[in-house]
């Protein structure tokens, strides 16, 4: 029997954005762009991608631009277009039309599994999708004709259980992951059946080199195992000990994500995903190529 389509996402935005300072001091670390665009504007617009109708942010204080972001701008598209800046304004006008967006504030920073919890209100019985604010799959990739979060929803779906995404990641950097335990499983597009998920663990612990990324399509089930779990790792309410629990019922699977992946919170990732993006701008692709020639 087929789950209900997930009609809603909840994107936690409530951290530090540690990893970026000091630019995310003033700025939300969501708010960094890649050329012009925003890291918050490509989940968004790979969400709508996959029928997702409600966007639910998890915010704390200081995160209130990321809701104007995303809201209605009269005066700035009045001027643009006063100015003859029409391509411009119907830019502007479009951010605001993407989708309906909640914002609900996580107080404290008790973990992933506690932001998620924020949002349950809303999220009431449900099926649901979480996209991490820090990772995003631009849509440049002729590999992926379907964003992350479309292909999760949909085998979610199929298999009337919860599906989180995958990739497959070096066995000396387990310690920077949720890591999956599918046993002697190849994980590929096609859900395989996940035994337990844990929490950055050694390389010589790690149950396997498959690698939890920032896409998750979930029943409401999740949110009893959040609320029965107790703190775990630094006093936090992990989201991977809830899956775990989740494995334990054998209602999770793990599926690998295709496409291009940036973590925007990493310098590495950032310094790519501008290049990447440079390279596919006209206006800038041939001036771009000639400097990285100079400096190879």
């Amino acid at each position: 029997m087929q789950k209900a389509a997930i009609k809603k996402v909840v994107i936690p935005v409530a951290g530090l954005g540690t990893r970026s300072l000091p630019f995310t001091k003033v700025v939300p670390k969501e708010l960094v762009p890649v050329l012009s665009t925003p890291t918050i504007h490509f989940i968004v617009e790979e969400v709508v991608a996959a029928g997702i109708e409600q966007v639910i942010f998890v915010t704390s204080s200081g995160k209130t631009a990321l809701e104007d972001y995303f809201d209605v701008n009269h005066a700035l598209v009045r001027t643009l277009r006063e100015r003859g800046k029409e391509d411009l304004a119907a830019c502007v006008e479009k951010t605001s039309q993407l989708c309906e967006v909640i914002s609900v504030r996580q107080k404290e920073p008790l973990g992933l599994g506690h932001a998620v919890l924020c949002a349950a209100p809303v999220i009431g019985g449900e099926p649901f999708a979480v996209a991490l604010g820090d990772e995003i799959f631009p849509p440049w990739d002729p590999k992926a004709p379907q964003s992350p979060l479309a292909v999760l929803a949909e085998q979610a779906s199929k298999t009337a259980a919860s599906v989180i995404g995958v990739m497959k990641v070096p066995r000396e950097r387990t310690a920077s992951y949720g890591i999956v335990d599918v046993g002697a499983a190849e994980v590929g597009t096609t859900p395989v059946p996940v035994k337990a998920t844990v929490e950055k663990p050694r390389p010589e612990k790690a149950p396997s080199e498959y690698a939890i990324v920032g896409r998750y399509a979930f029943g409401p089930e999740i949110l009893d195992c959040l609320k029965s779990i107790k703190p775990g790792i630094g006093g936090e309410i992990q989201l991977t000990d809830a899956m775990s629990a989740l494995a334990a019922e054998g209602s999770l699977y793990a599926s690998a994500v295709q496409g291009c992946r940036y973590d925007m919170g990493s310098l590495l990732g950032y310094v790519s995903a501008q290049i990447d993006a440079g390279l596919r701008e006209p206006s800038i692709a041939g001036p771009l190529k000639d400097y990285l020639r100079t400096l190879l």
